[in-house]
């Protein structure tokens, strides 16, 4: 298994590609303005407290107020607030905590008028970018991503990840972090701190205080709302986040941002700078990489798969909803309920996918294919279950129901990447839109390979628009000289200018057309 980062810059902004073994499975955008992103810290001012809502709104700048929840104070509200007003009044010189004195911890079942009140300015971090007509989600809780630990000011609790199961192991890294923790800090020791040499987690902690005196410089001068520590860009947080030893190459298409993300890899995992390489080629990098085509084809409502089957994904205000489809797959030996589950378990895994892809939130009802054994409803659900262990996202997973439907919820911190998978037709002047053309191909051959090799039919032929004619011919080695060479057989494709530009039609040795 090897992972691929691909950069792409454009004047824009950034798009980033994530691929495990050529199949595309995160995509990022990252804009010019990277205000109000996961993780940066703002002083904020209080606009008002309601305490129905047990929240507040908070002014960080952005259009929409911010919403603050009691319950995102965090325990350690007390001290940050007490760190923040001395700051600001001058008496907090020092960014470390030596001598610093914390508060008692807020009642967790408190209310937040005992807290904040109108114009009082707060420290808040970004947890949820803004989305739709909603302002960003904050917390109080105020903590510092490294590479292999995150650090959290005003705790003394040392947390490991779950995921670290030796118990040796575990020692060996509280006692490592117990040796070069400061006074009054917290630490969450990361999965991927596993195996780590001390010198890289005393890197990774020297950083991170670094950061925190960074903060707590922009914090004297401030005036709310005011943004005074910005979270790594995109491309470097994914590298931080993802960055192992199954990534085999890094490709950037711009020198200048080539050489930072070096300087930053560099800091991180100085054997992996290696695999950063500049792109040079003459095509855009996504459409070198065939990038492009999976976004056409995963970003839509129709995402097929590679037996014949597809899912069709709609998307409402309130949810998602899959509808699970076995198309056109053929299986002469195999009996309804071995096809559905060939079916459904192969959809669980693109669905896993795409869900990842796309970021989708909320609530997602999947109508997989109706199955009789309780067996096989099981192996779906534990499937779908280990399948969702690699994604990050906080997500919960219902078994199916008597329906066959299964439903997810999955948190989205980011806005959804908005990829436009239809292209303006010009046989209605643009008064409409069409299926993407790239996607249209495939379903073509998709068909065409059911035809002749499901079917077993001797001769057939391609009806198609002129445009369309010109694409599968053109050049020596075209999509249907290609076809020769998969079917062995060749396949006349007839130009009819009657015809849309996206419709199509198969005909058998007597000239009648066939039906699919």
């Amino acid at each position: 298994m090897s992972y691929e980062l691909v950069v792409n810059s454009k004047p824009s902004g950034l798009w980033i590609a994530l691929l495990r073994d050529g199949k595309l499975l995160e995509l990022h955008e990252e804009k010019g303005n990277t205000d109000f992103a996961v993780g940066d810290i703002y002083l904020g001012k209080v606009r008002k407290v309601v305490p129905s809502l047990n929240a507040a709104f908070v002014n960080v700048g952005y259009e929409k107020d911010a919403f603050l929840h009691y319950h995102d104070l965090g325990p350690q509200f007390q001290s940050l607030d007490k760190f923040t007003q001395d700051t600001l009044h001058g008496k907090q010189g020092v960014s470390d905590l030596l001598y610093f004195k914390s508060e008692k911890d807020i009642d967790k079942n408190g209310k937040i008028s005992d807290v904040l009140s109108a114009n009082r300015q707060v420290l808040v971090q970004v947890v949820k970018e803004p989305i739709s007509s909603k302002g960003p989600r904050l917390n109080s809780e105020v903590t510092l991503a490294g590479r292999y630990i995150v650090l959290v000011p005003f705790s003394n609790k040392i947390s490991i990840s779950q995921k670290i199961k030796d118990y040796a192991e575990r020692d060996r890294l509280r006692d490592i972090i117990k040796s070069i923790l400061p006074k009054n800090f917290g630490v969450i020791i990361r999965t991927v701190a596993e195996n780590r040499k001390i010198a890289e987690i005393d890197n990774d902690m020297k950083t991170l205080v670094a950061r925190w005196k960074k903060m707590h410089t922009a914090l004297k001068t401030a005036k709310p709302p005011k943004r005074v520590l910005g979270e790594l860009d995109r491309a470097s947080s994914l590298l931080r986040d993802t960055l192992n030893e199954n990534f085999t190459k890094i490709h950037v298409n711009d020198p200048e941002l080539l050489e930072e993300m070096k300087a930053y890899v560099e800091s991180i995992a100085p054997d992996k700078v290696n695999i950063l390489k500049e792109y040079t080629g003459k095509h855009d990098i996504f459409e070198a990489f065939e990038i492009n085509k999976q976004i056409k084809t995963l970003f839509g409502k129709k995402v097929p798969l590679a037996s014949g089957g597809y899912l069709i994904i709609e998307h409402t205000e309130a949810m998602h909803v899959v509808d699970v489809n076995s198309g056109n797959r053929s299986a002469k030996n195999d009996t309804q309920e071995k096809n559905a589950i060939a079916v459904n378990l192969e959809a669980a895994e693109e669905l896993a996918r795409v869900m990842r892809l796309r970021d989708m939130g909320g609530i997602i009802c999947v109508d997989f294919i109706d199955m009789h054994s309780r067996e096989n409803n099981k192996l779906l659900y534990n499937k779908m279950r280990d399948l969702l262990k690699e994604d990050k996202a906080k997500h919960s997973l219902i078994p199916p129901s008597k329906f066959g439907v299964v439903e997810i919820t999955r948190q989205r911190v980011r806005p959804v990447t908005n990829i436009e998978t239809t292209e303006v037709c010009p046989t209605c002047n643009g008064s409409g839109k069409i299926q993407a053309s790239l996607m249209f191909a495939d379903e073509i051959e998709n068909e065409l390979s059911f035809l002749l090799e499901d079917k077993k039919m001797g001769k057939v032929s391609l009806h198609v628009h002129p445009y369309l004619e010109g694409y599968f011919k053109k050049g020596m080695f075209s999509k249907r000289f290609k076809w020769f060479m998969k079917y062995k057989k060749w396949v006349p494709v007839i130009a009819d200018s009657n015809m849309h530009l996206m419709d199509h039609k198969f005909f058998n040795k007597k000239d009648e057309q066939i039906e699919i």
